[in-house]
């Protein structure tokens, strides 16, 4: 019987890795150790403070053509500049975008792994219909804000922000002349969601007229082009009510919704309360409790269940959330401490949980990094003292990402971080049948593949070939320093303590075999004899070659592309 009972014993290495996995985008060998000694509920004490800032702010240090000086912290500028529209925003959405990720990527937290839950969930695109790059970074600022707090509350805070209402066009919808985009989303993909359609037009959870109805409400509600308005809630840039745009009267909503009846009103306060009024309806259904948990279940847990695990999971964390009014990591922590989490509820080995997932490919890129310990560029280098300069360590950063990750491994893997195809998101977070089993396929599986390649080389094979990323994983290093491995020269321990680092599940003898196979081709003695030649020597080449072509068949086995 699936179940939420909390599980209280110590985590050891695989839950440790499981949870690691589901709520943080990397671990080390070091943090999986810490980890392993921990319990659930002592894990996620430490997974849920609050994150460190590494990269306080992105900044541009590119000299603008036009202005002949660089753009510097562009974000925190009132926004009037020449260049701040429509200069280089797609380089600067790119950069704010490389910030987000080397602040996750720098360390174990669940709130980077929520921020992005909430983009799934309350979809944007940076570089089709957000606008300028300040309002893409205000809006991960707003879901950054919310992501240890009240998804409600988060809900009536996104309609007004910037990037929202110039995404989905709400910005234009007005009293006489409607724009039901972002109302229809809102319904059909932010919130409570249609249901099973009952007939033309109608679904059992709302139908084509409360589309209409919620247009009405956010009717007047416009972008505020300088970011001037600031909200003293979160003290974060967002849009404004102008009333002469706004529809006043009253509105009324179907059954679905009980024949509710929001009073209009015809000034700013009354705007917003006409807002606050319509998400409380919209949140009060039990339909839109369930939407969320099964998006959590589905992100954070497995992509398809069966009806139990709808009727002892999805339904009592839908009672729950409703019961906290919406807070969303209360109901997270009461998953990712379950029985059910770490697959101690059940003896059914066909439905397990841990390693059901195929990695994302920000993942997969950023676990890759940090099992490897691959240095990165610290792009905060020179962000300390002003005046700033372009230092080494900010262009070297800048390529890794926007040159290599940005346009060659992110594209070639199918996911623009940020920049979904449709409103609906990423396919691997919503198409079926396939849903995360989108992320491996004909069309990704060079990108994935080649990853290592790249490492291992330092060059872009992926899209630019021979440039370098700025990056290089030295094998022999890792092996022989990082302190990882109890006995290198040794390819049967090798191999096994590599694999236990790198899997989900521990691999059979079988599986050693064939990646021993990399070490000692037919000789069973060979890497032994390799190994403590090059101790003696310090020539590594045979070693490096063995061990390169080892990590290039170990990242890229079907193991590792799971989760």
């Amino acid at each position: 019987m699936a179940s939420l009972n909390s599980s209280t014993s110590i985590l050891g290495v695989r839950k440790a890795k499981h949870l690691l996995r589901r709520s943080c985008f990397q671990y080390s060998k070091a943090v999986l150790d810490q980890f392993a000694m921990l319990t659930p509920e002592q894990a996620l004490a430490q997974l849920t403070v609050e994150p460190t800032v590494f990269w306080e702010d992105p900044y541009d240090m590119k000299v603008n053509s036009q202005t002949g000086v660089s753009d510097d912290f562009w974000i925190h500028t009132p926004n009037t500049v020449p260049s701040d529209f429509p200069f280089g925003q797609f380089r600067k959405r790119g950069i704010v975008s490389g910030w987000w990720w080397y602040n996750a990527y720098k360390q174990n937290n669940l709130k980077h792994k929520l921020i992005f839950f909430l983009h799934t969930t309350f979809t944007v695109s940076k570089d089709n219909g957000v606008g300028k790059s300040s309002y893409f970074y205000d809006y991960l600022k707003l879901l950054e804000f919310y992501a240890f707090g009240n998804i409600k509350t988060l809900a009536k805070k996104i309609t007004y922000d910037n990037g929202m209402l110039n995404y989905l066009d709400n910005t234009t919808n007005n009293k006489n002349n409607p724009n039901e985009n972002y109302a229809r989303e809102f319904l059909e993909l932010f919130t409570i969601l249609k249901g099973p359609q009952i007939g033309d037009g109608d679904y059992t959870n709302y139908n084509e007229t409360d589309i209409q109805t919620t247009a009405k409400i956010f009717s007047g509600i416009k972008m505020k082009p300088n970011r001037d308005v600031i909200d003293p809630d979160t003290g974060i840039p967002m849009g404004y009510a102008l009333v002469s745009k706004h529809n006043t009267d009253s509105k009324t909503f179907s059954n679905a919704f009980n024949n509710q009846t929001i009073a209009g009103q015809s000034n700013e306060a009354g705007i917003k309360q006409e807002l606050d009024d319509y998400v409380e309806m919209v949140f009060a259904q039990e339909a839109t409790a369930k939407a969320y948990v099964r998006k959590i279940y589905r992100y954070f847990v497995k992509s398809e269940w069966d009806q139990e695990v709808e009727d002892d999971i999805i339904s009592p964390l839908s009672a729950q959330l409703i019961a906290s009014d919406y807070n969303l990591l209360e109901v997270l922590t009461t998953l990712l401490k379950s029985e059910h989490f770490y697959d101690e509820d059940d003896s059914d080995s066909s439905n397990e949980i841990i390693g059901s997932i195929v990695k994302n490919p920000i993942q997969l890129l950023s676990e890759a990094l940090s099992l490897l310990q691959i240095d990165l560029p610290n792009p905060a280098a020179s962000s300390a003292n002003p005046p700033l300069t372009w230092t080494t360590d900010h262009e070297h950063f800048y390529k890794f990402y926007f040159n290599f990750c940005y346009f060659g491994y992110f594209a070639g893997a199918g996911m623009n971080p940020f920049s979904p195809e449709t409103v609906a998101g990423y396919p691997g977070d919503y198409q079926t049948p396939d849903l995360d089993r989108s992320w491996f396929s004909s069309n990704t599986i060079i990108s994935r593949y080649k990853l290592i390649e790249c490492f291992i080389s330092g060059k872009n094979k992926i899209s630019s070939p021979n440039t370098s990323i700025r990056v290089l994983f030295n094998s022999v290093d890792y092996v022989h320093n990082s302190g990882n491995f109890s006995l290198a020269s040794d390819a049967q321990t090798l191999v096994t303590e590599i694999s236990e680092l790198l899997y989900c599940e521990s691999i059979d003898q079988s599986r050693i075999d064939y990646f021993m196979t990399v070490l000692n081709e037919l000789d069973p003695s060979y890497w032994n004899s390799a190994w403590i030649s090059y101790l003696q020597t310090g020539d590594d080449v045979q070693v490096k070659i063995r061990l390169d072509a080892l990590f290039s068949k170990m990242i890229n086995a079907p193991e590792f592309q799971l989760m």
